[in-house]
């Protein structure tokens, strides 16, 4: 029998052109997941083209604290009316109970925005940045999925993974330490809420437009967990793109790799909902 796995697309609604790439390979069927950014302008125009994918692809929150503006004003956490970068959010949601209010109350607001859209729960949460697994975060967002949804019914991505399984996938073998460090712990503080998470994740990519992302792709899939969880950043490039995310070049080369995608022997990619 395969190993079935997750592939996921990060960052629908953050521009028209990456909503349309992820459309596209969802059509193609080259993804079985898709995190949407709901606190964009974008998600109301493409919701409904999102919609028609569900039963087929997992469709989930990418919860977001760190690009562009907030669905409303949060005075500690987007003073100026948007939001401030990563570590700046991480500082004040560990040491301010005022930015962990603001943060409740956003993702609250993100995933309303959500069920509004699509008429139902979403399948799973994630965040940008993996903003979702940080300290004064995370106790938000598994307090929300469980008060807001039935036991098991929406899982929570971990993007942590053993380090010998990073190791010998050889890509942004740092990086991808680094993201499970800030993980730790995570997996069982969900599975003790009745919260579903993945076992094994990959994905984590230097971004580089000079590395052969379908060779990394591969890389991806080496020593795959139980429930294994591949995340990716396709895309059109558009002016909104140039001036709103630094990830770029990549991305139209990751939507080329995605769609003659193969995966390997043995592999085959599956909603979260029928991996082993």
């Amino acid at each position: 029998m395969a190993t079935r796995f997750v592939l996921c697309a990060d960052d629908f609604a953050l521009t028209e052109g990456i909503s349309r790439s992820i459309l596209e390979l969802l059509a193609l069927g080259a993804l079985t997941a898709t995190g949407a950014m709901t606190s964009r302008p974008h998600w109301k125009r493409f919701a409904g083209e999102l919609a028609a994918f569900s039963g087929r692809a997992d469709l989930g929150l990418h919860l977001n604290l760190t690009c562009a503006a907030p669905l409303s004003p949060m005075r500690r956490l987007a003073p100026g009316g948007e939001f401030r970068a990563l570590g700046d959010v991480a500082k004040a949601a560990a040491s301010s109970r005022e930015a962990r209010a603001e943060i409740a109350a956003e993702i609250a607001r993100q995933l309303d925005a959500f069920e509004t859209a699509l008429g139902r729960a979403p399948d799973f949460v994630d965040g940008h940045q993996h903003v979702h697994v940080l300290p004064g975060v995370r106790g938000a967002v598994l307090s929300a999925i469980q008060r807001r949804y039935p036991e098991g019914s929406v899982y929570l991505r971990d993007p942590a993974d053993s380090s010998a399984a990073i190791r010998a996938r050889g890509v942004a073998v740092g990086k991808a330490l680094v993201i499970a460090g800030l993980a730790f712990g995570l997996r069982g503080q969900a599975l003790r809420r009745g919260i579903k998470v993945n076992r094994g994740f990959s994905g984590v990519a230097p971004f580089d437009p000079e590395r052969d992302f379908a060779s990394d792709l591969r890389r991806f899939l080496v020593r795959p967990g139980p429930s294994h969880l591949v995340m990716c950043h396709p895309g059109h490039v558009d002016d909104e793109l140039l001036g709103l995310d630094p990830v770029v070049a990549t991305r139209p080369l990751e939507h080329a790799a995605l769609k003659d995608f193969v995966p390997p022997p043995g592999l085959e990619m599956a909603r979260f909902a029928a991996l082993s």
